[in-house]
């Protein structure tokens, strides 16, 4: 007997059988709207045919501003069950940047070609012209259904577009269908022994993949409570996301490990004895390079209030595969192996620390169900345990393409349907170990140079803090490929300038040998991506055009 759920629209009909809620968060953690997916599958179809009723076509694709309410959960939905393609895209982070703001919703809205926005009041002036439709939620709310019949959904259509972290200066749309949402889903849902009694609590933002896939539509395919709080609102007080988990004995929840990192600060100056963190068991880490030492100081803060740090979980995932490629597992605890420096730089190997330079990185767990992972050569050959190499996955979860890309689609996905992800990992032991972006690794002296070795070494040095520096590399005067090291400095005063240059250089020497050009920018001009990492590529091209002197 074949699976029922096939599609999007199915998951939301299975649901609708079992009790699972949506709970939207506001300020101090309020209930501001809750719903439960019963009511939201019973409003679908009605939904669906009033956006038909707006003359959009099947596969037409329609821009979401995705603002962390019910109104975004039921359009995305809604736009399933119509046959339309949903483009999630994000909030301003300030509206003291609406020039900026507006630029980039124009680039995203162009690369997707939508001809259609569904957006807050406030945000409608900051829209492109030339649009066939601009409103907002309640306008939708508000026409009559049309007579239209809904249409047939297939596996293979298209379920939404999804703008991968790294494309904030040309946009690529990741081509998401329903075959690999719910293969997605159902793998995460499978590794992590998600059931009935659990509950996730997220402030991850709705139009990133960890938020959207991992938080939001995982949780609609298990039928589970979700609890949903604005990114911004976690910005604020970081210590809302505990408090969270706590109030409504959440088990499980995803965080770059920059979010760990600013609830263990915010939580290291209160009380935490009236926290109950006991039935946390999924502490999902992913996004990023994982820290150990940042995680190990949450535990610490947070062990009084029944914190286990047996609940972090590794994993490694990226857009064009719709999310998890690979998860530890749960209840084990985050495995750390200490890894011989020279070695991974020399010889492209992992391979046990035994003495001198050596850093611990985080095992992300093993492929989720239904996926492959290869470490493959510069020639395409596959390579053995313990070999750093570039990863390539396969399996339904993978893409079908950058939208209206092929000349991109062709340089990432192989004819047989393999991804190139573009990162280097190795396998060591049946898991995998992440060591970095292929674009961003620097080679100095036929040393493979890793920017996080030289970015957290420079991160000591105070007063910078996690996210201040970004490693590139640049050409020297001699030709040869140098290492620069971008630092975010907040002083004017030309002595602390000179202090803070040299002992940033010092550090990155003493603890990698490698001597860097250390070059000071203005706070807040290290460019991101839309999921908060450094976007080292970006920030090289800005330093070559003299952005940063």
């Amino acid at each position: 007997m074949s699976d029922p759920i096939r599609t999007l629209p199915h998951a939301l009909a299975a649901a609708a059988l079992k009790s699972g809620r949506i709970t939207v968060r506001g300020a101090g953690g309020s209930v501001v709207a809750a719903s439960d997916w019963a009511a939201i599958a019973k409003d679908n179809g009605g939904l669906a045919r009033r956006l038909l009723s707006t003359g959009l076509k099947a596969g037409a694709r329609i821009g979401l501003v995705a603002e962390t309410d019910l109104a975004f959960v039921r359009l995305f939905l809604a736009c399933q069950r119509a046959g339309l393609v949903p483009v999630p895209v994000p909030l301003p982070g300030s509206f003291g940047y609406r020039e900026a703001h507006a630029d980039k919703m124009a680039r995203l809205l162009s690369a997707c070609d939508a001809r259609a926005v569904v957006a807050p009041p406030a945000l409608l002036p900051l829209l492109p012209n030339g649009l066939d439709l601009a409103v907002t939620p309640a306008d939708i709310e508000a026409l009559p259904e049309s007579g239209r019949d809904l249409p047939v959904i297939g596996e293979d259509d298209v379920a939404f577009l999804q703008f991968s972290s790294g494309s904030t200066r040309f946009p690529k749309g990741v081509m998401v269908t329903h075959r690999n949402l719910i293969a997605n889903a159902r793998g995460i849902s499978a590794a992590l022994n998600v059931g009935g009694g659990d509950i996730c609590v997220s402030w991850l933002p709705l139009y990133h993949d960890m938020g959207l896939v991992g938080s939001l539509l995982t949780s609609l395919f298990a039928g589970v409570d979700l609890h949903l709080l604005p990114t911004l609102e976690f910005i604020r007080n970081p210590l809302l996301w505990p408090r969270l988990m706590a109030e409504t004995g959440g088990t499980i929840a995803y965080s770059p490990a920059f979010g760990y990192e600013l609830a263990a600060r915010r939580g290291a100056a209160v009380a935490l004895s009236n926290l109950d963190l006991t039935r946390w068991r999924v502490a999902g880490l992913g996004g990023d390079m994982i820290r150990p030492q940042v995680l190990a100081r949450f535990a610490e803060i947070f062990a009084p209030a029944g914190f286990r740090a047996t609940a972090f979980l590794g994993s490694y995932g990226l857009a064009e595969a719709t999310l998890a490629v690979t998860l530890g597992r749960p209840g084990a605890g985050l495995a750390v192996s200490m890894v011989d420096l020279e070695v991974l730089e020399r010889e492209g190997r992992v391979v046990p620390a035994t003495d001198g330079r050596a850093r611990a990185f985080a095992r992300c767990g093993v492929p989720i169900p239904g996926l492959e992972v290869d470490i493959l050569d510069a020639a395409g050959r596959k390579l053995p345990d313990g070999h750093v190499g570039r990863i390539h996955v396969g399996g339904p979860s993978v893409m079908r393409g950058y939208f209206r890309e092929p000349e991109e689609t062709a340089r990432a996905i192989s004819p047989d349907g393999r991804l190139d992800t573009g990162d280097l990992g190795a396998m060591d032991g049946g898991e995998l170990l992440i060591t970095g972006r292929a674009k961003d690794l620097i080679i100095v002296n036929g040393r493979n140079i890793w920017p996080h070795d030289l970015e957290w070494a420079a991160e000591r040095v105070e007063p910078l803090r996690a996210g201040d520096v970004a490693a590139v590399a640049a050409e020297g005067e001699d030709g040869a490929e140098q290492a620069v090291l971008l630092v975010q400095c907040r002083s004017a005063d030309p002595a602390e300038r000179d202090r803070l240059a040299k002992q940033v250089a010092a550090a990155a020497m003493a603890d990698s040998g490698v001597l860097c050009r250390v070059v000071l920018v203005p706070s807040h001009s290290l460019p991101r991506t839309s999921s908060g990492k450094l976007a080292r590529a970006h920030a090289r091209r800005l330093l070559a055009e003299g952005r940063f002197g």
